[in-house]
């Protein structure tokens, strides 16, 4: 039986928030000189990055970390060492990894006892070697290079899946619906990100996809930033390919989507992985003609799950979009305080311990519950999604789909 931890969140608590901790340090009746001393704060840094070219991910990355603080602060805080209260240590890596790494440091150094970051792949990569020099407990909230888990660091673990995990259901997956759909698709062009995400995954689907009868015609890169999409869109009218398959961030993904629709550049479908914008609440609300019928395999939640639906509904009464970063950096933040909560210590070989350990299952994700090995939690899956009428819709698994799939995508006509 799964292992319940004190601190379960509910709406309730998160909407009273910080008023319901006043209360109860209130009620106490007794003089301030008479109470027990408070305990320590336990100290989470927290690295990303909020400027740059990714500062929107990075800031979305914040806010999901910092709502899951004042959620269980709220709930009682970490009740194994007294009720003591989560403290967040910021620090901005600008989306440059050696940044991230000297950050890392500083972090630890004033007293993080554990640090989530670091959004992108490659500063995860500096983020945890960093950290693993003083063993410190990193939890990667987005970072998918297969490279995070693989080099031997037992300070580091994902709470998410890597790319070679995504990459592999994404080929599977759209082979599925590209067969119920008698296989329209039969060529690809890939467009991705210059860094170690993008060419990571990349290189990955330029492998896979063939094995599935679909022959990639072509695999462009473009540099971040890129503010121009318009001679790609040239490129994918010479070529003519039955799928688009973009692997971008946020800002290089929207403009990607909008030039395709402005350049009247259409396929039978877009097929992202990782896709930066594809599985955004902003993009589809912003532009919604150029969202319409997009798919992707991404972090998402399970839209069956009441524990996903109540964070939804709270994060966004506090305005914010609920995207994969929102929930991906809280649940990161909220598995590692379940560590240290079931350790009853802030020793990093105990909290290291109590990860390894772990099988924490109050994510609302479509996962189960926590299963580590090698720093990698095993049921971490991602799910394929696509825009239907203005909202993000589940089509794959089957067991957590909210719609069915559109494929091939209508003409816009």
């Amino acid at each position: 039986m799964t292992k319940k931890t004190p601190f379960s969140i509910k709406r309730r608590t998160f909407i009273a928030g910080s008023g319901a901790a006043a209360l109860a340090a209130g009620v106490t009746g007794f003089p301030a000189v008479l109470r027990a001393q408070a305990p320590d704060p336990v100290r989470i840094g927290l690295v990303h990055p909020v400027t740059g070219f990714i500062a929107f991910s990075g800031t979305q990355c914040r806010a999901g970390a910092e709502l899951a603080i004042a959620d269980i602060n709220a709930a009682g805080g970490i009740q194994s060492l007294g009720g003591a209260q989560l403290e967040a240590m910021l620090a901005d890596s600008q989306g440059r990894p050696e940044l991230g790494a000297s950050e890392t440091a500083r972090l630890i150094e004033g007293g993080a006892v554990g640090i989530v970051a670091g959004f992108s792949s490659a500063i995860s990569l500096a983020t945890t070697q960093e950290a693993a020099k003083t063993n410190t407990p990193h939890v990667v909230d987005v970072g998918v290079a297969d490279d995070i888990v693989n080099r031997g660091l037992t300070n580091t673990f994902r709470f998410a899946p890597g790319y070679g995990a995504v990459a592999q259901s994404a080929v599977a997956r759209l082979d599925e619906i590209n067969k119920a759909a008698n296989s329209p698709a039969k060529t690809a062009v890939i467009i991705h990100e210059e860094s170690l995400f993008g060419t990571g995954t990349a290189n990955l689907m330029t492998e896979e996809l063939p094995k599935i009868g679909i022959e990639v015609l072509s695999v462009i890169r473009h540099a971040n930033p890129t503010r121009d999409f318009t001679n790609i869109a040239l490129q994918l009218r010479s070529l003519q390919p039955d799928l688009i398959i973009p692997a971008n961030y946020y800002n290089e993904y929207v403009l990607l989507a909008r030039t395709l629709r402005q350049q009247r550049i259409e396929a039978k479908g877009i097929y992202s992985v990782l896709g930066g914008a594809a599985s955004n609440v902003q993009f589809v609300q912003e532009f919604p003609e150029a969202a319409e019928f997009i798919m992707d395999c991404n972090h998402w939640y399970d839209p069956n799950s009441e524990v996903a639906l109540q964070r939804r509904a709270a994060a966004e009464a506090k305005n914010l979009f609920y995207t994969y970063e929102v929930f991906c950096a809280y649940n990161a933040v909220a598995f590692l305080a379940d560590a240290i909560e079931r350790a009853g210590s802030t020793e990093k070989e105990a909290v290291i311990e109590a990860l390894n350990g772990s099988t924490w299952d109050n994510h609302g994700m479509p996962y189960g519950p926590t299963e580590i090995v090698n720093g990698q939690n095993q049921g971490a899956q991602a799910v394929n999604t696509q825009v239907q009428s203005g909202r993000i819709e589940v089509v794959l698994p089957a067991e957590f789909a909210s719609a069915e799939a559109v494929f091939p995508m209508p003409s816009a006509g």
